[in-house]
């Protein structure tokens, strides 16, 4: 029988309401949750001693290979955002092994784990293609212990015939921790033959794509084909319900019509839009029309808290309005990310209730002012978010961080990680 573990004298927080001096008491799965005078006992104990409880965030859209960007000295003096591709990510993505991509994933969970995401939709590209989600998976899920989504970036400039193959091998082999969608980079990097061959053989499975993340996606799709790059992947009937959106800032109300009516989401990533000059995506819009809006961080940084304060103070300037998007605005995104997650997986993600899986964050927070259910969005936002330090990371019920130390050899892993990172500069 599982170890009953708990967790007791804490505030559970999860987007939505706050309970004050609870316990929580899970295996793989939350068992029981209630006020502490109803506590009973439990096989191992943890006190939070008033500290706060929330579920494990959701990256809904990231790029692990970009990790040995970090510190990276290259000329780049990018003009457009094709620039920004051609002279780094894909001079970088073009020269990763499967060592790189191994460790760039150990890396890469090692920090999304101090950083309270149990949780990434992932959007790979490599030169290697064959066996490189399974590398992912290994690093990220079966020894890390996260939950992954994983794709391979299908795009002209790779073996076309080798990324589908990858996408729908992988994708074959689900269960709730692991799983596949199929993908592709965006609309200026695919042919007509590229597309008309994914179509064939693609069924009912979710793409993961960038969609309009710059106006050079739109003006291409225009130039090239005559329609714009919704309108183009649903010639091709590309967009299958749950599919993955990423950016979408170029798009028109025609196109977000058919994202509605297709049941896609689309993923914004409002902190790199802006690192690349390209615009920021209208949520406005998007609410309109009916989409349900997830956010990710495209693989720039692994602290989501960041995002969710952009997205924030971003679509007030976008609207000149300060009084539009408001907290519960930005929970509903946060939701989506869960509600899509789980989905996928066929598990139930998102709160501190029996039945959900055990993916829990825990933080200490001592308020200067007031706590309580009335304020506690404030406290989160404000506070917690400000000074993002994550005490422990459970996910399925496993402690992957406690008491602020990982279960792993970090040191070694980071030096090993120094010794690749010089192996693919010097490749570049």
């Amino acid at each position: 029988m599982s170890e009953k573990k708990a967790i007791i004298n804490c505030n559970i927080f999860d987007f939505e309401g706050l309970k004050k001096g609870y316990y929580v008491i899970f295996t793989d799965k939350i068992l029981e949750v209630g006020p502490m005078e109803r506590f009973r006992g439990a096989d191992s104990v943890e006190d939070l001693h008033g500290g706060f409880l929330l579920p494990g965030l959701v990256n809904a859209h990231t790029h692990v290979y970009s990790t040995f960007a970090r510190g990276i000295m290259i000329p780049f003096n990018p003009k457009s955002f094709k620039d920004i591709l051609t002279q780094l990510w894909w001079k970088l993505d073009s020269k990763l092994d499967m060592e790189a991509i191994y460790y760039s994933a150990l890396v890469s969970s090692i920090e999304f784990i101090r950083n309270g995401v149990t949780t990434i939709i992932d959007h790979h590209a490599s030169g290697i293609i064959r066996g490189t989600l399974e590398t992912l998976k290994k690093a990220i899920v079966d020894e890390m212990g996260l939950r992954g989504i994983f794709c391979f970036e299908t795009s002209d400039r790779f073996d076309v015939d080798e990324a589908i193959e990858e996408n729908l091998s992988f994708s074959r082999k689900k269960d709730e921790k692991s799983a596949g969608l199929f993908g592709l980079h965006a609309s200026l990097s695919l042919s007509s033959e590229t597309l008309e061959k994914i179509s064939k053989v693609l069924g009912d499975l979710p793409i993961h794509i960038h969609v309009a993340e710059s106006e050079e996606d739109e003006e291409d799709a225009l130039e090239k084909y005559g329609v714009r790059v919704v309108e183009r992947l649903e010639k091709y009937g590309l967009l299958n319900e749950n599919s993955i959106l990423a950016h979408c800032v170029h798009i028109n109300e025609k196109e977000a019509r058919m994202i509605a009516e297709r049941k896609c989401f689309i993923v914004v990533n409002p902190t790199s839009n802006m690192n690349n000059a390209v615009g920021l995506p209208d949520l406005k819009l998007f609410e309109e029309k009916g989409i349900k809006v997830l956010l990710g961080n495209d693989g720039l940084g692994y602290n989501l808290t960041r995002d969710l304060m952009n997205l924030y103070f971003s679509q007030k300037l976008l609207h000149k309005d300060p009084a539009y998007f408001s907290l519960n605005d930005l929970w509903k995104v946060l939701k989506n990310n869960y509600d899509l997650a789980g989905r996928i997986f066929g598990v139930e993600l998102g709160k501190i209730e029996k039945g959900y899986e055990a993916d829990m964050i825990t933080l200490d927070y001592i308020p200067p002012t007031p706590l309580s259910e009335n304020n506690v969005h404030g406290h989160v936002f404000f506070g917690m978010f400000d000074n993002w330090k994550v005490k422990d990371t459970i996910v399925a019920g496993e402690y992957l961080m406690k008491n602020y130390a990982l279960r792993v050899d970090v040191d070694s892993i980071f030096g090993k990680a120094r010794e690749i990172a010089k192996k693919v500069w010097s490749r570049l």
